[in-house]
């Protein structure tokens, strides 16, 4: 069997979700990510993957519209799994189940319309009338009215669940090769040139809703031996002149996904800084089970299912307080056994949850109960 995973943007980082998805799914079934890509190049963290990615140049419309045919002509999976309930993922999917007759999951790991709610109302009008954006506003909430026609479905977070229903698959890592014990810290310490400093790591794409800027402030409270580390920064993204390299703050581009832990393991403290805004309240940062997989002390707010997920294993603060980020911060500095226990009760609850083993013991029984479901129909005369 064959499953085609549909991302709605190759070159965007939601591929890291449909990669997650690839990575649990490939030990059973053939699989590929296949979708429009809007950019240059494949998202660069796995343009390196073992896993085969098929796109096509995205444009906006009417140039998207011409462009369905070849689009479609990628989605030849026996299941067909749309990573976001996007137009140019979810969208496609159904098209393509209609063209093939192939069952559809759908995957929804964010709520997709809370990226756009935040602008505020005469914002979201804008976004609205951006009818040439494929993935605009009204597109996206055509689309997820459509969820319910999906043949099965899963969801990345208990606020997810609670509005679209469907089976609970956080993000998980292998936990196996994600274990500090088969990486060099002084090897990963020493390539950072942070010296015998104490490091504070922010890891992942610097959005606004994630926090960054708190970190940065929290930052300047910090004992003057304390750098704090941002890596997945994309030269071209303009971030860098927003935080310039200096003695408190050092910056890395991205990395292949597969070389996060190496860079994990150098970090002393782990934060996590979202803020409370309609992008974060279902989202479960992918990078907060990185830092658990690595038993890396962590501090993150309290936002949507951290505080649930960290409960015994990590501190958790207020969203939006730097000098509360800073204090959190500090106190795991001031106590590096305590941190050092936090972190090994964070991986054992990782492998519990959060790894590769336990997410396909919710993934497997689903998609094979799709397949069996359409094997059954195909034969009924």
């Amino acid at each position: 069997m064959k499953i085609s995973i549909v991302c709605f943007d190759l070159a965007d980082n939601a591929l890291g979700r449909a990669e997650l998805l690839a990575r649990l799914l490939a030990p059973r079934y053939e699989v590929e990510v296949v979708g429009p890509q809007f950019g240059d190049t494949v998202w660069r963290p796995v343009a390196a993957s073992p896993i085969r990615h098929r796109g096509v140049r995205g444009r906006r419309y009417p140039g998207f519209a011409r462009a369905l045919p070849d689009l479609l002509g990628l989605i030849d999976g026996d299941v067909i799994y749309a990573s976001k309930p996007r137009p140019t993922s979810f969208g496609l999917g159904l098209l393509a189940r209609a063209r093939r007759r192939r069952p559809l999951i759908v995957d929804v790991d964010d709520w997709e319309l809370g990226f756009f709610y935040r602008s505020g109302f005469w914002g979201g009008v804008g976004r609205a009338l951006n009818l040439g954006d494929p993935n605009g506003l009204t597109w996206t909430w055509l689309t997820e009215r459509l969820i319910p026609t999906a043949d099965a479905l899963t969801v990345a977070s208990t606020f997810l669940q609670q509005r679209f229903g469907g089976a609970l698959l956080p993000h998980a890592r292998d936990t196996e090769r994600w274990d500090p014990a088969r990486h060099d810290r002084a090897a990963a310490r020493a390539a950072l040139g942070v010296g015998d400093r104490r490091v504070v790591m922010f890891l992942g794409t610097p959005r606004g809703y994630k926090g960054v800027d708190d970190l940065v402030e929290a930052a300047r409270s910090l004992d003057d031996d304390v750098v704090v580390v941002l890596v997945g920064v994309d030269p071209a993204s303009g971030w860098h002149s927003r935080w310039p390299d200096s003695s408190r703050l050092r910056i890395v581009g991205e990395i292949p996904f597969d070389e996060v832990p190496r860079m994990l393991v150098a970090a002393d403290v782990v934060a996590v800084p979202q803020r409370a805004t309609t992008d974060t309240v279902g989202q479960v940062p992918a990078k907060l089970v990185d830092a658990m997989a690595m038993a890396r002390p962590i501090v993150a707010t309290g936002v949507s299912m951290i505080p649930a997920i960290l409960d015994g294993c990590g501190v958790v603060v207020p969203p939006g307080d730097p000098p509360a980020l800073a204090k959190g911060i500090a106190q795991l500095l001031a106590d590096p056994a305590e941190a050092d226990a936090l972190g090994r009760r964070a991986r054992e609850r990782c492998i519990a949850q959060y790894s590769f083993a336990a997410a396909r013991g919710v993934l497997f029984p689903l998609v094979d109960g799709v397949i069996a479901r359409r094997m059954t129909s195909a034969r009924r005369p």
